[in-house]
Parts: C-alpha cells; structure tokens; sequence
C-alpha cells in the first residue's frame, strides 16, 4: 500500500462536506479489521483508509491547514500503513476501572512482544512493538501500543491459498488465543498482503 500525500487529503472545508459519508465507509470498514482477545486487548488492523481517516479527524480537531503541519501528520501516521509484508496494528489494553487498569499494566510489562498472529501450519509471528517511542518504564506497560507482524513470502503464500490465520497473547498475565480469525477478518487482512 502506498503512503498518503498531502494529495490524498481533503481540506477542513471539504472534509466537513465529505466526512458523513466518509466516516460511514470507514467504520463499515473497521468491522472485520478488529480482533478482541480475552476481556481486555482488542487489536485494530490499520491500513491506508484506516490511517487516512485517522489524519482527517487530527486535521480536523486540530484544525490544521498550514502545510508544514499537514506534512508533520502524515510522517506521524503513514508508517502505520501495511507495505505487503506485513501487518499493523493498534493493540489496546482496556479496563473500565482505573484502580484495575492501574495495576494490570504494572503485570503487563512487555505484553506488546508476546502478541503473535500465526498462518495455520506455520511458527507465530511475534509483534515488533512501537518502533516509534518507548511506551513503557519500568512500573508499568503503556494502554496503547502500535505493533507490526512481519511475515515471511510462504506465510502470505498459504493465507493466499486458503490457510486459517490465529491470534493470540502469550504473557504469564495474559495468556488468550483465537484460532481461528473469523473469515471476513481473515479476508479483511488478506488485501493487506502482496504489492
């Protein structure tokens, strides 16, 4: 997939017109990009349309317009953006209860490198975590983290040729799988891979 330019955007102007309708096709988007593992991770599969729609609204609640801003946001975001080889996501840590939350992410550190998607057949594809920025310290693990799923030309070759594709956290405090992915997600993520 390639990257977004400052083409690919609307101004604040046009996207307030366009933004019904385009949140609409994003959202429908969304449903067969999201995996929920166990009660409190959820991973969300970006893509271009995913990233563009994230940029708009930045743009839109910043009410950015000058161009060096614009440039600022989509260096911010484009490496969210599958190149073919891989998958990206946004893996969510989520508690209601702050007290609760707290204190999970105090068990969860390093978390966002035991989060693994796998081709049937093949060895888990363990997460690169926030290549961007550190998001934890030594108390605790961050409720947010961006991770890429690197996957080697045979894995692609068998999602494309049918193989069921897995998810799961492998962590002494979060230990979820889901095997298989439903299929409109294993479809969804599919038009990830390849040129």
């Amino acid at each position: 997939m390639q990257n977004l330019t400052r083409a690919d955007l609307w101004s604040l102007e046009q996207y307030a017109e366009q933004r019904p309708a385009f949140r609409f096709r994003v959202l429908e988007h969304k449903k067969n990009r999201h995996v929920q593992l166990g009660p409190h991770a959820i991973l969300h599969f970006e893509d271009r349309l995913t990233v563009q729609y994230q940029i708009q609204e930045m743009l839109r609640i910043e009410r950015i317009f000058e161009p060096r801003a614009i440039v600022e946001e989509l260096e911010a975001y484009n490496p969210l953006i599958p190149d073919g080889s891989n998958l990206k996501a946004t893996f969510l840590i989520e508690y209601e209860d702050q007290t609760e939350r707290q204190q999970a992410l105090a068990g969860l550190i390093g978390v966002e490198d035991r989060v693994w998607l796998r081709v049937a057949g093949q060895e888990p594809v363990f997460a690169i975590a926030d290549e961007d920025m550190e998001r934890e310290n030594e108390q605790k693990t961050s409720a947010v983290h961006f991770l890429r799923f690197e996957f080697t030309p045979a894995m692609i070759g068998a999602l494309t040729a049918g193989a069921q594709l897995a998810a799961g956290i492998d962590h002494p405090n979060m230990l979820v799988q889901l095997d298989p992915l439903p299929a409109a997600t294993r479809e969804a993520l599919l038009a990830d891979m390849g040129d």
